[in-house]
């Protein structure tokens, strides 16, 4: 997505606390190969987990958060994050709309709905800014959403709707849904 006179980007493919998920296949390659051939496809370089946070801070440029949890995100979406948080300087996440209904609980007692409008699900990719990558001293936390809410308290925050391929599996029946999107 990028050439050569691009500045780099670099990124990663979380699988930390993903349990064996990322090792599922889909379209006959693992998830977290998937993400990173993504990753890849997006002009993005990959840092592998030997590369120490102090070493991403010198790089001195933007990092790209992939959940191998989310291994279709189009390579043009993650580049599109990329480019949209050069331009603002914000953190940029990819998010997807709730579908499911969800309820308020107080007190043991199911009760009201919450609207839906009002909620977003967390997907891929995160784009930390360089500036934010050298103002922290590490990521607070491998847990996309976690991470935002933590992000949220100190910088700007742009979400993105996500396509339908980036949503986030959580067992092998999602991923057979997403390789069903891939064949239409």
């Amino acid at each position: 997505m990028y050439d050569d006179d691009e500045p780099t980007v670099l990124g990663t493919v979380l699988t930390d606390g993903r349990g064996s998920l990322p090792f599922l296949l889909v379209h006959g390659e693992s998830l977290v190969a998937a993400a990173a051939w993504g990753l890849g496809e997006a002009g993005v370089t990959i840092a592998d987990d030997s590369v120490p946070w102090e070493g991403l801070v010198e790089a001195e440029a933007p990092l790209v958060l992939h959940d191998s949890l989310c291994p279709l995100t189009p390579p043009e979406f993650i580049a599109a994050c990329v480019a949209r948080s050069a331009e603002t300087g914000a953190v940029v996440v990819g998010t997807r709309p709730v579908t499911d209904t969800v309820k308020r609980v107080a007190d043991g007692y199911v009760g009201a709905t919450v609207d839906r409008d009002d909620l977003l699900v967390v997907c891929s990719p995160l784009v930390l800014p360089a500036a934010v990558v050298a103002a922290l001293p590490g990521l607070p936390s491998l847990d996309l959403t976690e991470l935002v809410g933590v992000l949220r308290a100190s910088y700007d925050v742009v979400t993105v709707t996500a396509p339908p391929s980036a949503a986030r599996v959580s067992g092998p029946d999602d991923v057979r849904l997403l390789e069903a999107l891939g064949q239409g």
